[in-house]
């Protein structure tokens, strides 16, 4: 149907009725969703905060389930069917990156105007984002404390700790592929660069025709990481554009906090092999 055709939806096939039958906010659960935006003030810019992060827990949730499938990929050696998966993570965090565009049309004032609603409450309490960094290798075990009173979601995060991150599944395929690269003594431990890996990657990326689906895997990882340290550099900028040098309601250092998290490497054998290429 055009713009110019009056005749009704129906006429071309479209169903008008779904009384019993699965209809889009069905099949979706949009009633639940739709509904779970609460704010606690008369402020016009609340519902802009909430949304703003009920969507980005909503990528991250989706960011986890391929990176998930990728590390199982991999592990198993279908390295180009986990391509897809981590090429789908770094469009996820691009996804990540451009909402912050929207919230930085918020003013310091209309957020000073709710921010007292939010009482302790903090992204640093995210415990998807703390899940994705600890999928990929960024393991600190002091950092399930903020989940403690939540005893699912602590559970979930030691799970992780005790099994191998993305990056040591990435360094088990090196190995299997001749490697002189020894698996993590701990894998609870976050990674640490490594000179025997950062020299194995030397030689794929000295030869890439010779181990083309080990420096296409690198690639992706980078391509990974790139646009997660933008996502980090957004977040900082946000915040200081927002609140300036204020702390954060969670009680971290705000800024300062953020801008040490851009020193965090999750692949550093991946970006360190670049001054030596």
């Amino acid at each position: 149907m055009t713009d110019r055709d009056p005749s009704p939806p129906g006429h071309h096939g479209a169903r008008l009725s779904f009384q019993g039958r699965m209809a889009y906010g069905d099949y979706l659960s949009l009633d639940p969703i739709l509904s779970a935006q609460h704010p606690l003030s008369g402020a016009h810019d609340e519902m802009l905060f909430i949304i703003q992060y009920q969507t980005s827990e909503l990528w991250m949730k989706l960011a986890l389930h391929e990176l998930g499938a990728a590390r199982e990929a991999i592990a198993a050696g279908r390295l180009h069917e986990s391509f897809k998966m981590l090429a789908r993570v770094a469009r996820i965090m691009e996804q990540l990156n451009s909402a912050w565009d929207v919230l930085r049309t918020m003013t310091p004032s209309e957020y000073q105007q709710f921010r007292p609603m939010l009482g302790e409450s903090s992204g640093f309490q995210s415990w998807q984002y703390r899940m994705i960094e600890f999928v990929a290798g960024n393991r600190n075990p002091a950092l399930i404390g903020p989940h403690a009173h939540r005893p699912e979601l602590a559970a979930a995060l030691r799970d992780e700790l005790a099994r191998p991150s993305l990056y040591a599944v990435v360094l088990g395929r090196l190995a299997e592929a001749g490697f002189d690269v020894a698996p993590a003594a701990d894998v609870a431990a976050p990674t640490r660069p490594d000179p025997a890996a950062r020299a194995a990657w030397g030689a794929v990326y000295a030869d890439p025709q010779r181990y083309w689906s080990l420096y296409e895997l690198a690639e992706k990882l980078v391509d990974f990481e790139d646009y997660f340290r933008r996502w980090r550099f957004n977040h900082l900028t946000t915040v200081e554009r927002i609140i300036g040098f204020k702390r954060g309601t969670g009680g971290t250092a705000g800024v300062d906090y953020l801008r040490r998290m851009l020193d965090v490497v999750l692949f550093p054998d991946l970006w360190d092999l670049r001054s030596a290429l």
